[in-house]
């Protein structure tokens, strides 16, 4: 199991390690799974095993992921499991230097791809959800007049709710009660705009 703490990345040379496309998507993929190996990982990403036993490998060099415990009979598979509970970065770690910041922006640009990506691929697909599914999604926009530790506050709030709801539904699983559940994306950006 993974540690209970969200991981929060200060190092420029891991956040590039995350910040690769697959590795991202890889990382998601194990982070849902909970444990894998490279061959079931890249049935979901839809690359060749070797390659992604290769960027499992460099996740693993900068301990965003472990090694787990073995699963079934072949001895020969490896298999892996995220490190921490999620991870975690500021601009506040990466703003000393222009590679710092254009570091992150990159990442935070990527990150926002992958997950409009899911999104769209939602919306294309909603229709073969079944009613209920398609009822409880939800996409919602709210603007409202807030200061910065507001937002902050907010920030808090929704992240210890989201992981009351995580831990929930992981305890069901981990009981074998599996019946309706599926895997949720929720995605909410905070940010200030001027009209």
């Amino acid at each position: 199991m993974a540690d209970q703490e969200r991981r929060r990345i200060t190092d420029l040379a891991t956040l590039k390690a995350l910040g690769h496309p697959l590795r991202l998507s890889l990382y998601r993929a194990l982070f849902v799974a909970r444990r894998a190996t490279a061959s079931h990982l890249a049935d979901q990403v839809d690359e060749a095993v070797a390659l992604v036993s290769y960027h499992l490998r460099k996740l693993a060099e900068h301990g965003l992921i472990v090694e787990a415990e073995r699963q079934g009979e072949d001895g020969r598979e490896r298999w892996w499991r995220v490190a921490s509970e999620g991870v975690s970065w500021g601009h506040e770690d990466f703003d000393d230097a222009p590679e710092e910041v254009a570091a992150y922006s990159a990442v935070g640009r990527l990150l926002f791809e992958q997950r409009a990506a899911q999104y769209r691929a939602f919306l294309d697909s909603q229709s073969a959800w079944p009613s209920e599914w398609r009822t409880a999604s939800l996409s919602s926009e709210y603007l409202a007049p807030l200061t910065a530790p507001e937002l902050e506050e907010f920030n808090r709030e929704l992240h210890e709710l989201a992981m009351r709801y995580q831990n929930r539904g992981r305890a069901s699983e981990d009981a074998g009660d599996t019946a309706g559940r599926e895997t949720v994306a929720l995605h909410l950006y905070g940010f200030p705009f001027r009209t």
